[in-house]
């Protein structure tokens, strides 16, 4: 990812970048449901890993000794940077992953892990500093109803598309999927919006009305104009 994009992108909560993906016509992108586990921040590209329910008679402990298990390929297959997505069809029963794979993950230099299940050693996995980000949590590790089939392939995460290479942020209130070939613009939009609305809490706390100011007309925008060559607008880390 583009380093330009990704400073923007770290600054954008999902609610304006939601926002600016509902500009262009996309209402399914947040990940509902999924929440932080430690409140690190993530953005990086997705890796995805897909599951189907688990079979008693093929999912067993024994498969763990393939080093071609998908679940543990995947792990050591992620690229530095980028986000372990994983699709368990919103069944959380029985866990995704556990502390020794986020572990991995986090030594590995990945972005961050996230599951539209449940994750287990989940007081272990808070103290990582790798963001971690699920429906909650579940000791049950993923055999009892998980089957890790194939990485790297369109899936569906709490519902939404993700596509390998796709742009994951996600912040405390959850995870949001840009498409790849228009997190750019999102993201520069993203951080004229993000300006533009802390402006517009300064003039709300000082007693102006919304109209006029939320949606920005002519004279409101001449005050953010104002307001930014003041050096009052945020500055990027």
């Amino acid at each position: 990812m583009d380093p330009r994009t990704r400073e923007l992108l770290s600054q954008a909560s999902t609610a304006t970048i939601t926002t600016q993906l509902l500009a262009r016509g996309l209402r399914n992108t947040f990940l509902h449901g999924i929440k932080p586990l430690n409140h690190r921040r993530l953005i990086g590209p997705a890796f995805t890993l897909r599951y189907i329910p688990a079979r008693e008679d093929i999912d067993v402990l024994e498969v763990f000794k393939d080093y071609d298990h998908p679940q543990r390929k995947a792990i050591e297959s992620v690229p530095p940077g980028h986000v372990l997505v994983m699709d368990c069809r919103g069944q959380g029963r029985a866990a995704s992953a556990g502390n020794i794979l986020a572990t991995r993950l986090q030594v590995r230099g990945a972005a961050g892990l996230v599951t539209d299940g449940t994750l287990r050693d989940t007081p272990e996995i808070e103290a990582l500093q790798l963001p971690a980000y699920a429906q909650g949590a579940s000791p049950l590790t993923n055999l009892a109803q998980h089957h890790a089939v194939d990485m790297q392939i369109p899936i569906g995460c709490a519902e939404v598309p993700v596509y390998p290479g796709d742009i994951m942020v996600g912040d405390a209130e959850g995870v949001v999927c840009i498409p790849r070939n228009i997190a750019e613009d999102v993201a520069a939009l993203a951080w004229d919006m993000h300006c533009y609305e802390e402006f517009v809490i300064g003039e709300v706390q000082g007693g102006h009305q919304l109209w006029g100011l939320y949606p920005a007309e002519a004279e409101a925008k001449a005050r953010f104009e104002q307001w930014k060559a003041a050096g009052k607008a945020p500055q990027l880390d």
